[in-house]
């Protein structure tokens, strides 16, 4: 078969059968009477094979050894093909998701690109001081999109960096922030469930409080506590039970302790609080360090409940639990 029919039925041009020619990657097994080149039933093979692994990505050099070295193993080829391709993946996702947050802020021309640009590059500098800058320069030069405030909270390991970045997210005042940090409370990595939660609870919205609601019967025990303290903070009853649960653990008890309060503020809410409270001191599982707890919880609990509890708690047999609630009560008696 002529190199024209060859090029015809396989797909390969006739210049690119030229060039394989060129690398000894095939030879053509004849020739006419006139000279030209003869492709036999192997050499098309050979050719299909060539095409086979180009289309996994193996570099011309590459598949000459796969073909024709009798000992050449595959397994290590293929291993630095599929490490290759994931690399090239990531940089084209990265490459994307740059795209999108630029396309995101909407610019209006290629200075708004480039100053889009250099706070995304300053977002992921390696140093924890240029990722806050970039953070509160948002300031000045206007929010990025609240995806790319996003990306960067839930990565962020630097306490500093983190709450300049929650600022700017709060300041992006951006709905579309809300939908990714609901997502981000069933992460994998337990590090950005918390990071979600916490921005969640600093942003004012209330869909941020509904996505906070939904948390609270979550597996995650910090995205739990999280979600209490911040719905305590905000009034709302149906934290009271995680937040008990937290001090009778000794799990942010001091915060969860200061959200009882503050639910506590209407007479309703103060005796049903005063209440669980009381019915986990009284609890069969509950030890004396946790007993000591919730004696404190009850210092800032207003309402006759809390008041008989404390009484009765100066006669505790556990000396510290009646200790204090002495102390409490004196304190209680002394502001009426």
């Amino acid at each position: 078969m002529l190199i024209g029919e060859v090029a015809r039925r396989s797909g390969v041009s006739a210049r690119m059968l030229r060039h394989y020619e060129s690398l000894g990657l095939v030879r053509p097994s004849e020739r006419t009477g006139s000279g030209y080149r003869e492709y036999s039933g192997d050499d098309i093979r050979r050719i299909f094979h060539i095409e086979s692994l180009r289309s996994l990505g193996l570099s011309l050099r590459e598949i000459g050894r796969a073909l024709d070295e009798p000992g050449f193993a595959p397994a290590a080829l293929v291993g630095d093909l599929i490490r290759q391709t994931r690399e090239r993946i990531a940089a084209e996702t990265e490459l994307l998701t740059r795209l999108s947050r630029i396309d995101a802020a909407g610019p209006e021309g290629w200075e708004d690109v480039l100053h889009v640009v250099a706070l995304l590059q300053a977002l992921g500098s390696k140093s924890p001081d240029a990722r806050q800058r970039a953070a509160l320069s948002t300031a000045e030069q206007g929010p990025l999109p609240a995806a790319a405030l996003v990306d960067a909270v839930l990565s962020e390991e630097d306490p500093n960096v983190a709450g300049a970045l929650r600022w700017a997210l709060v300041r992006a005042d951006d709905s579309a922030a809300l939908p990714l940090l609901a997502e981000a409370l069933a992460a994998p990595d337990a590090a950005v469930r918390e990071r979600a939660a916490q921005c969640l609870a600093e942003l004012p919205d209330a869909e941020a409080a509904t996505h906070l609601r939904h948390a609270l019967t979550g597996p995650d025990t910090a995205v739990r506590a999280r979600a209490a303290v911040a719905l305590g903070n905000r009034g709302v009853p149906e934290a009271v039970p995680e937040l008990v649960d937290m001090i009778v653990a000794g799990r942010n008890d001091t915060d969860a302790a200061d959200a009882l309060s503050v639910l506590a503020d209407r007479a309703a809410s103060a005796e049903h609080i005063a209440t669980a409270l009381v019915d986990r001191l009284d609890g069969p599982d509950t030890g004396a360090p946790a007993r000591g707890r919730l004696t404190q919880a009850l210092a800032g609990i207003p309402g006759p409940t809390a008041t008989r509890a404390l009484a009765g708690l100066t006669a505790d047999e556990d000396r510290a639990v009646a200790l204090t609630a002495t102390y409490l009560l004196r304190l209680r008696d002394g502001e009426r």
